[in-house]
């Protein structure tokens, strides 16, 4: 640390340098964060330095925290679901599986969950002591709820489905999944964090929320197709009670228990998401669905004009591909599988699709 402070201008150009070494979203197709709304932008600065870890001392950024709880259980048909603003899907996951456990009570729990789940949950797993059991996914790359079914026994404290894979953009039978969670008498997560913001908006929707009796909890993430400023996730319940398993003492706090996992908790991206979510409203957030699915649809039927076939007709807006070679300048990805792997976000226009699929006829001409 310096012994004396530098300048402004000299600290804001060192700043600015860094800033310009990292990419552009101008040829990013792989990540499932996109450039924040300017909305979301204005209300995290205005809640800059709240701390909602203390949320007796910023109601006011408390209150928007429930309006926004209450905004994503009202999309997800249950306005009484209760929960709380994480830092993104991993947080939500570990948090689910923490309190599947506690409700569970049993000595060696198990969670079911399939193959496409993401990896936050082996992360979960690991820190929790749970043990993990892969189920095998159909043809379409969903996950076979016959084959979950058989996974599950009398420790079996959560069974998991996913809508939005975050690899192939595919959502689980979320409604035969509930069908086994009912019969069974077991905790049903949906890890929602990309199709949270994607299913509801939609022309058909499938069913994959607290409309179906045996969903337990769902984790969604804003700062994805919601453009709010990272990070900024949520994790909602159908009952209060099930987060007993998650209350701790805070005795020296403003409030005398807390169920999140953090301490310090930032008020301003949890503002962002809720002022976004309330600037667009369901008709913005169709258009935006709307628009990222077409230019899903058209980067899939120009690739296969150039014989590049998709893997999977994906539910969202994910694209993938069976296809080696890609060309320099983009930031693509690739699946476990090897496939081409391109995430059609609010900051991927139809001119970059198109001068996508003009390099690709290029590279493979």
């Amino acid at each position: 640390m310096r012994e004396k402070g530098c300048s402004r201008e000299e600290l804001f150009s060192f700043l600015a340098r860094k800033r310009g070494e990292d990419l552009g979203y101008g040829r990013i197709l792989s990540s499932m964060c996109t450039r924040p709304h300017p909305v979301g932008v204005e209300a995290e600065a205005l809640f800059a330095g709240t701390n909602l870890g203390d949320p007796g001392l910023f109601p006011g950024t408390a209150g928007i925290e429930r309006l926004l709880v209450e905004r994503l259980g009202e999309l997800l048909h249950c306005r009484e679901a209760c929960g709380y603003a994480t830092s993104g899907g991993t947080e939500s996951n570990l948090q689910v599986l923490r309190m599947a456990r506690g409700l569970a009570g049993v000595r060696d729990p198990n969670v079911v969950i399939p193959e496409s789940a993401h990896f936050s949950f082996e992360k979960a797993c690991d820190i929790l002591n749970i043990g993990i059991r892969p189920a095998p996914l159909d043809r379409n790359l969903r996950m076979d709820p016959g084959k979950a079914e058989e996974l599950i026994d009398r420790n079996t404290v959560c069974l998991v489905g996913i809508a939005g894979t975050t690899e192939y953009g595919m959502v689980d039978p979320i409604r035969a999944l509930s069908d086994i969670a009912v019969d069974r008498g077991i905790f049903l997560h949906v890890d929602a964090a990309f199709g949270g913001l994607v299913i509801p908006f939609l022309p058909e929707p499938v069913p994959f929320d607290f409309s179906l009796p045996g969903v337990s909890s769902i984790s969604v993430d804003p700062h994805k197709m919601g453009m709010s400023p990272i990070p900024a996730g949520a994790l909602l319940v159908r009952e209060e009670r099930m987060l007993a398993p998650l209350s701790v003492a805070t005795p020296y706090l403003t409030v005398r228990n807390v169920y999140t996992l953090t301490g310090t908790r930032p008020g301003g991206p949890v503002a962002g998401a809720f002022a976004v979510l309330e600037y667009l409203g369901r008709e913005g957030m169709r258009s935006l669905v709307r628009g990222c699915m077409a230019n899903t649809a058209r980067l899939i039927a120009g690739l296969e004009t150039l014989g590049i076939p998709r893997a999977v007709s994906p539910d969202v807006n994910v694209a993938t591909f069976t296809c080696g070679e890609t060309p320099p300048g983009w930031q693509v990805s690739r699946t476990r599988l090897g496939h081409l792997r391109i995430v059609c976000m609010p900051h991927v226009s139809r001119d970059q699709v198109e001068a996508f699929i003009a390099a690709m006829g290029e590279l493979h001409a």
